[in-house]
């Protein structure tokens, strides 16, 4: 009896971006950065502006929402935003789908990692509350290597897993992941219900623009292995 041959594998590791793609911040995100303005006084960014930032790490984040601001107020912005943040942190959610999807990889054996523009403190805040850090075998965020775009995250990530650029595969939902990738000379999967409209994505290079956690399963099925 033949055995069944066991598909050749393209990716080993898998990098995702955090709000906007495991986690569903976008819309908290923008309503704390506009409340943070309010409190000081600042004329406010736009949903549109608010939510293009995301992804960044939050100093980068603030300077681009609202560039109108002198650079010395930033400081009691940052903290203004993590008050307001925080108290709603507990009210956030992962998307629907993505616990599900994340499990079966890691029991298939594929290696996963995060690369956000969060802290630490936040990353390792929400792994708790979810309970879903055990799902991951390596974390960065930007406030100990990096912001996006830069490549440093998924430099480091492959760096400690060993695990070569061809051989990763980053998940994002903004041009910053994209273009993060791009820079590492890793393939990208953008997805679309995050913080930057598809419109925008298009500006960066991916692989496939998917519209929802089903559809990213669906591609990754395909996908992750060499027919």
């Amino acid at each position: 009896m033949m055995e069944d041959k066991v598909p050749e594998r393209r990716y080993d590791l898998i990098v995702w971006d955090w709000d906007g793609t495991i986690m569903d911040s976008t819309p908290t995100i923008v309503q704390c950065i506009q409340q943070a303005c309010r409190d000081l006084g600042f004329k406010e960014p736009d949903d549109s502006l608010a939510s293009s930032v995301i992804g960044l790490g939050i100093q980068d984040s603030l300077r681009r929402a609202v560039p109108w601001i002198e650079p010395a107020h930033f400081p009691k912005l940052t903290e203004r935003f993590r008050f307001h943040y925080l108290a709603k942190d507990h009210e956030l959610h992962l998307f629907p789908g993505i616990r599900e999807l994340l499990e079966s990889l890691r029991e298939d054996g594929y290696l996963l990692g995060v690369a956000t523009g969060k802290s630490r403190v936040g990353l390792d805040r929400s792994l708790q509350h979810h309970q879903i850090g055990h799902v991951f075998h390596e974390t960065r965020t930007a406030d100990e290597s990096f912001s996006k775009p830069h490549p440093g995250m998924l430099l480091e990530l492959s760096d400690v897993m060993q695990v070569p650029m061809r051989r990763m595969l980053m998940i994002g939902d903004t041009t910053h992941d994209l273009d993060m990738a791009a820079n590492a000379g890793v393939d990208a999967v953008a997805v679309t219900y995050g913080a930057h409209p598809p419109q925008t994505l298009k500006e960066s290079p991916s692989l496939i623009h998917v519209d929802d956690v089903a559809q990213l399963s669906q591609w990754l099925n395909h996908n992750l292995t060499i027919n």
